[in-house]
């Protein structure tokens, strides 16, 4: 496991003996300030941080800010014990460190910390894609791996493709994946959706029109096919296309040329067509809905995208991957999922697939009060009555609640509650934040 550590301070000055000590068996990459410390994330990931706090001269709002958007690390700050007398300092301990020490310092406490840091990193860690193909397709279950090895053979032909899947399961991402890895990489990729183009208006966007074809077009224009010359097109949605101009896209898929509206010349275009659909065309050529030449045309290499519910291994991965994406819309102190609201994301059906689950983490993140998304955050409860490790968590989560909160209704001080209770003054704050306990009692000890 990698043991490195990036150590952001305020100002370049030369650091304790004593903390030398301490991260003497880590590999430490020194930042000043945030800028510094951006850079070296845009270069490498980090397990750990270390905030050297003593000093620190930019303002707190911009930290903040910085530490919002760079969650992924477990942060353990460092500084005098005077500044914990600052509310806003203390609140930006509380929201991004796991952990912190202050003067004077006991180097083998803090090496300790870093390790413990650095374990949990190692168990925050999700499944991703190892392969070099698709690298944004989370999961590692059978059906995505799978799909990652026909994105390789696929991107290396050059022939259509054809892309079925349910609403919602990823097939945009999947054509950018065979773009990306394929020998026209370099050239543009251009999606349409072609249920959201107007009727009137899809030929002349998808073909062009030239000077004076109709009312009102004072210049000629270059179509959406023709813009993806020397790259791809992908044809979101393929099905919804009418039936007129399937004859059209048909021509260029035999021909590699089109006619702009209004023009008389052929004009050549080289390139790649990807289609989607959501339902299977080959049901929508029995029905008369859809060409069947055109059928035949673009269906020479076919790849099946699965549903959410066929790939339930790469839930928690997918929902840990959005909750890091969106870093900075989420509430203040919200740092992941309580192991009641993973279940709950495991045992869902999931039939808005990949985008329902994106939307369902993003809300959660943002209206979540506590410091893990509950259940209900989500929208979401677990089917069936809880029993066994279910049971067990939900009776020591009641316990703990009470705990905490008779004896701060006692108006005990923190310190007092963190004795009685065996438990460190941090974990104590921990545990108020996990239960959505007010700090009001918490602020008055400090």
């Amino acid at each position: 496991m990698s043991r490195q550590v990036l150590c952001i301070a305020g100002s370049q000055q030369a650091l304790p003996a004593d903390l030398h000590a301490a991260i003497a068996a880590f590999d430490v990459c020194h930042a000043e300030g945030v800028s510094a410390a951006a850079a070296a994330l845009r270069e490498q990931h980090f397990p750990v941080g270390l905030l050297l706090l003593d000093g620190w001269s930019e303002p707190l709002g911009e930290l903040d800010h910085f530490l919002r958007r760079h969650s992924r690390p477990r942060w353990v700050a460092l500084f005098r014990p005077d500044a914990l007398q600052d509310a806003p300092f203390r609140q930006l301990v509380h929201d991004h460190c796991v952990d912190f020490h202050t003067w004077p310092l006991d180097p083998a406490r803090l090496g300790h910390t870093l390790g413990h840091a650095l374990g949990l990193a190692a168990l925050g860690r999700h499944a991703e894609a190892a392969q070099a193909c698709a690298m944004r397709l989370t999961g590692s279950s059978p059906a995505i791996a799978l799909l990652r090895q026909q994105i390789v053979k696929v991107a290396g032909a050059d022939a259509p493709v054809l892309i079925w899947g349910e609403s919602g399961t990823g097939k945009e991402l999947v054509a950018r994946a065979i773009h990306e890895h394929s020998g026209r990489a370099q050239g543009p990729f251009v999606p349409i959706n072609c249920g959201a183009i107007p009727g009137s208006l899809v030929q002349s966007e998808l073909f062009g029109y030239e000077k004076g074809a109709f009312t009102g077009a004072g210049a000629g224009k270059t179509g959406l096919i023709e813009s993806a010359s020397g790259g791809s097109i992908f044809l979101d949605e393929i099905g919804d296309l009418p039936l007129e101009l399937q004859a059209n896209l048909l021509r260029f898929l035999q021909e590699k040329t089109i006619y702009r509206v209004g023009g008389t010349r052929s004009v050549p275009v080289d390139a790649r067509v990807i289609a989607a659909s959501h339902v299977r065309l080959a049901d929508a050529v029995e029905r008369g809905h859809f060409r069947e030449d055109l059928f035949y045309r673009l269906n020479v290499l076919t790849l099946q995208v699965p549903a959410l519910r066929e790939r339930r291994d790469d839930v928690v991965p997918l929902a840990e991957e959005v909750f890091h994406s969106y870093a900075t819309e989420r509430a203040r102190g919200v740092r992941g999922f309580s192991s009641s609201a993973l279940r709950a994301l495991r045992a869902h059906d999931w039939p808005g697939n990949v985008r329902e689950l994106l939307n369902r983490v993003r809300r959660a993140a943002v209206m979540a009060d506590g410091a893990l998304i509950q259940p209900h955050d989500l929208e979401l409860e677990l089917a069936g009555p809880a029993g066994g490790a279910e049971a067990l968590d939900s009776a020591r989560e009641r316990a703990e609640r009470l705990a905490l909160q008779s004896q701060l209704d006692a108006g005990h001080s923190i310190t007092a509650i963190a004795r009685e209770l065996g438990v460190s003054r941090m974990t104590l704050y921990r545990l108020m934040a996990k239960h959505g306990i007010q700090r009001g009692a918490r602020r008055r000890a400090l």
